[in-house]
């Protein structure tokens, strides 16, 4: 089998479950016809590059339980008796867009029922703690007004909230943080908070070189990108080339600076022919800051935040490798019927 076949096949392989049921398997024609909207000559390089990033970015379901499952038996969690714990827990369903924590509930509920005979909705009668669970944290923005919601509509005067996500993003969770103790201290109580996570990633301005989301080296010598930062009022901050993050969740630097230049140079061009983008969803990402973007290469089997390079998921008329769902009833209702037929 050609180098070429094989990485189709890859990377159908480690992202199989993308929204199943609700979109078509993904095939190797599906991630073919992604790419070649790319230039020929760099074609095969972002096939092994992104095919060597999403071994680490693409959370399958299978690899969200087994994350889930781990959690429930956390020593530092949950003590010597994990049932005990959980039951004594309040699960927050607080999230104000999306599905996504009602979903990852209803996952951890079947893990709950399996290992102690009971669901979230029996937990926390006479709550310890509390626990916002969530898929994951990119700007901090949802956990943040969330959490300050129900800070001012029904937390007691003392708490320990336990915040878990499968990713946390270092910028954003560091500002959630921030954000939400200073609601508690106006709301005149005390929140303490732990948070929990499979993967953090570096994203902060002062850790550009040493980022683990894309973070360019230089502006490419192309005009729409180059048209973009001249319209910025402050110029980005670039990275010095060297360093792939302290995750490695890039093959090499090399491989690290395709995907940042050829993925800028396509967000550029989705901008000038996807009318529906509105002006936060910015070549490498949905960022309120202006930037070249978030650029964040977290995906899981549930959706493609708007977060990534707009490469990996606008539509109309670029093709996605991962098209993303707006519809929460829809991927609600999708979750569920799948995850009845699962056995745990």
């Amino acid at each position: 089998m050609a180098e070429r076949d094989e990485l189709l096949a890859s990377i159908v392989e480690t992202t199989a479950d993308y929204r199943e049921g609700d979109l078509a398997a993904p095939t190797p024609e599906h991630v073919e016809r992604w790419v070649s909207q790319f230039d020929e000559h760099v074609r095969l390089p972002i096939l092994r590059e992104i095919d060597h990033v999403l071994k680490s970015t693409y959370f399958s379901r299978a690899n969200t339980r087994k994350f889930l499952s781990g959690l429930f038996q956390t020593d530092s969690l949950v003590g010597e008796d994990p049932c005990k714990f959980w039951g004594g827990v309040s699960f927050l369903d607080v999230q104000g867009g999306g599905a996504s924590q009602k979903e990852m509930l209803a996952l951890f509920s079947k893990i709950l029922e399996k290992r102690c005979g009971y669901s979230v909705s029996d937990c926390g009668a006479d709550p310890h703690s509390f626990v916002y669970l969530d898929d994951a944290s990119f700007t901090g923005n949802r956990v943040r007004q969330d959490v300050e919601g129900w800070i001012a509509k029904s937390a007691p005067k003392d708490a320990t909230l336990h915040i878990i996500a499968i990713a946390l993003h270092s910028n954003g969770s560091n500002y959630a943080n921030g954000r939400i103790q200073a609601a508690a201290k106006a709301a005149g109580k005390s929140i303490k908070l732990k948070w929990w996570r499979a993967i953090a990633l570096e994203d902060q301005l002062g850790q550009t070189n040493s980022s683990d989301v894309l973070r360019p080296t230089q502006i490419p010598e192309d005009d729409l990108v180059k048209a973009y930062v001249e319209a910025m009022t402050h110029k980005p901050r670039l990275r010095v080339p060297g360093q792939v993050g302290g995750n490695g969740i890039f093959s090499s630097d090399e491989g690290r600076q395709l995907l940042e230049q050829e993925f800028l140079k396509a967000g550029a061009r989705i901008r000038s022919m996807c009318p529906h983008l509105n002006k936060y969803q910015r070549p490498l990402g949905n960022s309120l800051l202006e930037t070249l973007g978030f650029g964040s290469l977290i995906v899981t089997f549930r959706n493609c935040p708007n977060n990534a390079p707009l490469a990996l998921w606008a539509g109309d008329p670029w093709y996605p490798l991962f098209p993303r769902t707006t519809n929460s009833d829809t991927s609600m209702r999708r979750f569920m019927a799948m995850l009845a037929r699962e056995d745990f």
